[in-house]
């Protein structure tokens, strides 16, 4: 899944080129992209409760290329930094949050009170997923592992909105999500046990 995933990003940094190159030229920098990004994310949120899917996917898809175009910007720029990458984070859980926000509205005014606290149950899984991999790797593992990545998740929404099956669409993500969560804990587990045996881990 994982080289599944790079392979396919790879080929649409690729696709981004031309547009990289101009976003550098004309001095755009990538906390700016990120920004952006943000922005669009709350536009798709309005549409949603405006009940405008459609046109709410479209922005909501925009922003998520985005999302892309500011670390490739970045590393075409050299301007990768820690602060950058801490940004770029933060806005992600932001526009995460004002999206499911907006579904659980949505659901809400439909009547739909089961579907609305399984939306909060799926952004809770949502965020766990970066949490997870994040503190992971503050102790030295890596962790991408997991079905339910955050592109995967841009997707998922994509489609709901699109074909109007938000509750469905939600119900998957909650079930992959968790299941994600369980991998990274599993698969951190496993890391640090390894390097606990091979010596290279202090118990605090």
């Amino acid at each position: 899944m994982e080289n599944i995933r790079e392979f396919f990003g790879a080929q649409l940094r690729r696709s981004f080129v031309p547009l990289i190159s101009a976003l550098r030229w004309l001095r755009v920098t990538p906390n700016q992209i990120t920004a952006a990004g943000t922005v669009l994310n709350v536009a798709a949120a309005a549409l949603v409760v405006a009940d405008h899917l459609i046109y709410a996917g479209i922005v909501f898809l925009v922003a998520g290329c985005f999302d892309m175009l500011d670390g490739a910007l970045a590393r075409l720029a050299q301007k990768v930094t820690p602060f950058g990458a801490f940004l770029d984070s933060t806005l992600d859980r932001v526009s995460e949050g004002v999206m499911f926000a907006a579904i659980a509205y949505l659901l809400a005014v439909e009547g739909r009170s089961i579907d609305v606290g399984l939306v909060v149950l799926a952004l809770l899984g949502s965020i766990l997923v970066s949490y997870t991999r994040a503190r992971a790797e503050s102790l030295g593992v890596e962790c991408k592992v997991g079905l339910m990545s955050r592109p995967e998740r841009v997707i998922l929404i994509a489609i709901g909105l699109f074909f109007d099956v938000l509750p469905y669409v939600i119900y998957i993500m909650l079930a992959l999500t968790v299941f994600t969560v369980v991998q990274r804990v599993v698969h951190t587990y496993r890391q640090l046990n390894k390097r606990k045996e091979q010596g290279g881990f202090v118990e605090r």
